[in-house]
């Protein structure tokens, strides 16, 4: 496992748009006014970082370290090399000048880790299914990815579809592998983007788009959960304050002239 250093710490003041409109679940055009109003305050630090896990699926050789790699690290590399097992980096973002990173976790397409991917889909804020724009199996197969996510996480995460190797499509077999990816997109609950790592088309707006989701989505919850912790709280407060354990002095004294005079 390795993790980025991060050759950029992205900035994020707008909230990113979907790669097509119609082709997304997510109909969420901007960071929620809670959220604002938290990071333009300054009190995000009484939060703390915050992280989201995004875990990257997909059959062997559609490009998943490739795509990684891309944005993390600024590099293609050309000369495949299959992921053994899993690996992971960390991106830091500055969203609404607040940090967060987000924490890519990169796992191998070989039937054979399928047991070791399926561990770390527990806990994962994204899931991000990779399927090669010129091979219509590994969007077929992008079915069995989803139902393996959804058998093993035990919380609902944000799951995106993403072709890539978008450069070396001729125009008609793009076209019709979107149709087919977009119709499956719907069908499975997820965004629909499609990329190529060779030339950077749509990679960088892609995980902005991730980070920003995901940032809201924490920072909304982190929000909710203090105000919830705050109000409880005032209710056992106001509630300790209905009971008292020390009795009352007058009655304290009747009780004892009462002893007295008997």
């Amino acid at each position: 496992m390795s993790s980025s250093k991060g050759v950029n710490d992205r900035s994020i003041s707008l909230f990113p748009e979907p790669y097509r409109p119609d082709a997304t679940p997510y109909k969420v055009k901007d960071f929620h006014a809670s959220v604002r109003n938290l990071a333009s305050s300054n009190k995000t630090g009484s939060i703390g970082l915050q992280m989201s896990k995004c875990i990257v699926v997909g059959d062997v050789a559609v490009g998943k370290t490739c795509l990684v790699n891309r944005f993390c690290n600024e590099v293609f590399d050309k000369d495949y090399k299959a992921t053994i097992g899993v690996d992971f980096e960390v991106e830091r973002f500055e969203i609404l000048n607040t940090p967060f990173n987000l924490q890519i976790w990169d796992t191998a397409g070989q039937e054979r880790f399928k047991c070791i991917a399926a561990a770390y889909y527990r806990g994962a804020h994204v899931v991000i299914i990779v399927f090669d724009l010129t091979d219509k199996f590994t969007l077929e197969h992008a079915e069995v990815w989803h139902a393996e996510a959804v058998k093993e996480m035990k919380e609902a995460a944000f799951l995106f579809l993403v072709g890539t190797k978008k450069d070396i499509c001729e125009e008609r077999e793009f076209k019709e592998m979107e149709e087919k990816a977009v119709k499956l997109a719907k069908k499975l609950d997820a965004e629909f983007w499609a990329v190529s790592s060779l030339t950077n088309e749509n990679v960088e707006h892609f995980f902005c788009r991730v980070a920003s989701m995901a940032f809201n989505d924490v920072m909304k919850k982190s929000q909710e959960d203090e105000t919830d912790g705050k109000a409880t709280k005032k209710v056992i407060a106001a509630d300790s304050s209905l009971i008292s354990l020390k009795p009352e002095t007058g009655a304290k004294d009747d009780e004892k002239k009462s002893c007295c005079s008997s």
